[in-house]
Formats: C-alpha cells, structure tokens, sequence
C-alpha cells in the first residue's frame, strides 16, 4: 500500500483505527466462550436460518471462530483451508445496493460441526453447505454456518451464502478508508488488512489464499474491472446491464482481490518482451493526464522481470481513479489500484515489485508484513538509482536520518495500529540493504530472485526469510537481524 499526497519517505505511514481495535478484542472475548453458549448470542436478531438436522452421534466440532493473527486474533477461521471463491455480485451505484452470492470450496482441516466466515454489515438471507440448508448464526462480524451433516476431515465441500445489502467502509485513525468504497461513478474495493469482508463472505485472513471466479453485473455504459483475466463480457436479457466475469487462477489473499466499477477507458495490450500481457482501466476524466504513465506499465513491468524474475501471474495492469475516491494506491493482485494523485513511476514499480513481494510471496501473518512493503520500498530505491540518479545508499542515509523509522523494529510491531507505520517500509528496506552489504551483490540479487521462486504463490514468514538468507549466502546474519529486524531504537550510523 502507498498514500498519496506526502512525500515518498513519509508516504507509508497508515495505521488502523482505534475503534477498530477496541471492536475486535470484546468479541475475541465473546468467540472464546463454549460454542454452544456462543450459538445463543445473535447481534441483530434470530439466526438467519432455521435450525440444521440433528447432530446427535457425530463427532465433528466447530472451526475457530479466528486464525489467531498476531494483531488481529478474531480475523480469519480455523478447521478448514478455501480452495477457490466464486463471487456473483449485481451492484447499483444510485441506489448503492449490492446483491452477491459466494460459492465456497474449501477443505476440512478436522471434522467440522460448524464453521465461520468473516463478513461485514451485509445481511445473509440464506446459507447451504453441498446443497442442503445450513444453520446460520451471526456475531458481529462473525457469521457461524452449521451444516445439515458433519464435514470430515479431508473432504471437499461447498458453501453458498446469499446476502446483499448497502456495503460499507472501515475507516482507520488516519481516516484511510478501504473496504467497498463509492467512487464518483461507481465503487472500488480495497482490502488490505480486512476491508474485503465489506463486500463477500470468507475466511479473511493472509494464510488462507484461493483462486477467484468474480462476476459483476452493473449498469450499461459502466464496466466492471477485477483481478486475473476477463472471460467475458455480456448484457443481460433485458440490455440494460453488462455482466463482467473475471478468473484469477493462481492463489490470491482475500485483501488483494478488487472489484473496479465505473465509466473508464479500457486498454488491452499483447505480451511485451517479458511475455505479460496488459490490462489497464483508467477513469475517463483521468485518462489524458496520466496517458503517458499507464504507457509505461509495459516496460517497468519488464524491468522489474529482470530484478526480481518471472512475473508470477497471467497478466498485470493498473485501475487508477480519481483524486478522492480513495486516499492511497493499493497492490491488489495483477492489477493494482491507484488515484491520480498516487499514479508516479516510483510508486507504480512500488506497486509492481508487490506482485512478486506480498502478493505471490504473501505475509504468513500481518506480523510479517515487512516483507511486502519493505521488499516494495527497496524496489522504489533501485527505480530511483536506475532512472532518477539517486543511489540506493542516498536513499538509505535518508531513512537512516529519520526519527519515524525507528519507532519500532519493522518485524515487531508493538500493535495493530502501527502496523503499516513507517518502519515496516523504510526500515524493512534499510534491512534489505544491509543484507547486500553483508552478503555482496551477486548472493543478494539472487537471493531476491529465489525468495520470489521458492515461495512462489505461498505464504511466508520472517523466520523462513531470515533462514532462506543464511542458507544461500553461508553466513550467520543474527547480530544483522538483532539490530536492523527486531532492535529498540536507532544504532550508530554504519
């Protein structure tokens, strides 16, 4: 994620909103009670759904209401791993009514009783799990679906939640919004860390990444832009709509998936020299001020190819919107979001290296989150030595000099709310750098290319980073990590 509207090395300072905090931790406290106690307590009325069949006799028990984050302890669900999701979404920007329906298929990781999906504000009207009415049960942000049957361990299944209502945003303590945010002519969804349980039911957390299948029908004249490749494009009977279907095949975190709806110019080009295919979304009334910029797409994505390796998905891009609609640019995955007054080359090859950092090597926890935007923030100071003649080490001596920096060691964030603060980018880079230094340039760079490889469309963490350096370099780095990773305040200037 980058913020508009600051200079680059003050750019990454976003932090979650208190009462976003203070939200999360009392349920924490209601989720810990016994499931059967917890079934009782519905916030906003009955449970959605009418009792499911007897249980009586089997031996399945409920999922974890939470996969136990590090800062965010209730985001996410344990008991079962999703496989893909497939998302149905009608939306209206007049009336700001969205109907959805999400089909899930997941695998149980125990024998499941009962599960839960995360999801915000809207209303559930009905719930099924392979085929048979399920129990619904609601807590806040916690939907809790009860199957007529028990789901085994191993075994496949799939969940369809039908819901609809006015989708919401979370606001954080800076006023950063993400979640399903209105756009002049439409909306855009931005997720990261948990605004994508705004717009669908699922299991919201890093760890638990699948492939997509997004269609989204809205109003003729709008398009609907998502993640991965368009399948098709078609009206509805009546004409007065257009159904966008797109397919993400390979893995993705719920926080990087976007849905773009709005009046834009459409560009569409063939592979360039890295084999990438371009598809670009650009708001109309923004399209002749950022022409030039989005033509570059193509080439900083091949010359990020050549730092980092192969691209890890089937095609890249860009949506960008205008000033206002969101407050910074956002890496969702093979076509990141920006506003106009967030669209620069440094912050689009930010963007891009976020392909490779973040979204195909994706934080096994938000503790690990260093690992995207510190590799991302690296990557800005490579494009500025390459294209603009600042050296990599003129870029580290100013974030050395910065006090925000040291505020906390970029792989130890003390809470949730200084989770994307400005360590977690420029100290994160200041580590990457160090590492060079310590390992030379030809071990570093291939250690950069190899990490993107070995991990490719996985989840990683600090620890397996810091192992995967050691090994391939054949140094013991601690006293590096000690000092540059998890260290209290700011050391001599090396």
């Amino acid at each position: 994620m980058t913020v508009a509207g600051v200079p680059s090395r003050l750019r990454w300072k976003i932090e979650l909103s208190p009462h976003i905090i203070a939200f999360v931790y009392p349920r924490f406290a209601l989720r810990s009670l016994a499931p059967a106690a917890a079934a009782l307590i519905v916030l906003g009325g009955a449970p959605v759904t009418g009792a499911a069949e007897d249980h009586t006799g089997t031996h399945g028990t409920p999922g974890a209401a939470g996969a136990r984050d590090p800062y965010f302890p209730t985001l996410g669900n344990g008991g079962y791993d999703v496989r893909h999701y497939a998302l149905t979404i009608d939306y209206g920007p007049e009336s700001h009514v969205l109907t959805g329906t999400a089909e899930i298929t997941a695998r149980a990781g125990q024998d499941l009783s009962a599960f839960n999906l995360d999801l915000h504000g809207l209303t559930v009207r009905s719930a099924a799990v392979d085929g048979a009415p399920a129990g619904v049960t609601r807590a806040g942000d916690e939907l809790t679906l009860r199957p007529a049957r028990d789901v085994r361990r191993g075994d496949t299944f799939r969940a369809v939640v039908r819901y609809g209502g006015t989708p919401g945003t979370l606001t954080d303590s800076d006023d950063t919004r993400e979640g399903w945010l209105r756009t002049a002519d439409g909306a855009i969804a931005l997720g990261q860390p948990k605004g994508s349980m705004t717009w669908f039911p699922g299991n919201h957390h890093p760890g638990d990444k699948a492939t997509y299948d997004i269609s989204v029908t809205v109003p003729e004249g709008l398009s609907a832009v998502s993640n991965g490749e368009l399948r098709s494009q078609r009206p509805t009977a009546d004409g007065r709509r257009t159904t966008f279907a797109w397919h993400s095949a390979q893995p993705m975190a719920t926080y990087l998936a976007t849905v773009g709806i709005g009046a834009y110019e459409i560009t569409r080009s063939r592979p360039g020299a890295a084999g990438v295919p371009v598809h670009t979304a650009v708001d109309k009334t923004v399209a002749p001020r950022v022409g030039e910029l989005v033509n570059r797409v193509p080439e900083l994505t091949e010359w990020s190819v050549r730092k980092f390796g192969p691209y890890p998905f089937s095609s890249t891009g860009v949506i960008v919107e205008r000033e206002g609609d969101a407050d910074y640019a956002l890496e969702t995955q093979s076509r990141s979001v920006f506003t106009e007054d967030s669209f620069d080359a440094a912050t689009l090859v930010h963007e891009l290296a976020h392909q490779w950092y973040g979204d195909s090597v994706t934080p096994r926890t938000w503790r690990d989150v260093w690992l995207s935007e510190g590799f991302a923030t690296y990557a800005e100071w490579l494009y500025l030595e390459e294209f603009e003649d600042t050296p990599v080490r003129a870029s580290f001596e100013d974030a050395f000099d910065s006090e925000d920096n040291w505020a906390f060691p970029p792989a130890d964030q003390p809470e949730a709310g200084q989770l994307l603060g400005d360590p977690v980018y420029e100290r994160g880079a200041m580590t990457l750098q160090k590492v060079r230094e310590a390992v030379g340039d030809a071990t570093f760079f291939s250690v950069l290319r190899g990490w993107a490889r070995t991990h490719r469309h996985g989840n990683a963490s600090t620890h397996d980073f810091t192992a995967y350096v050691e090994r391939e370099s054949g140094k013991d780095l601690g006293a590096l990590w000690d000092v540059w990773l998890y260290g209290d305040g700011r050391p001599e200037r090396p």
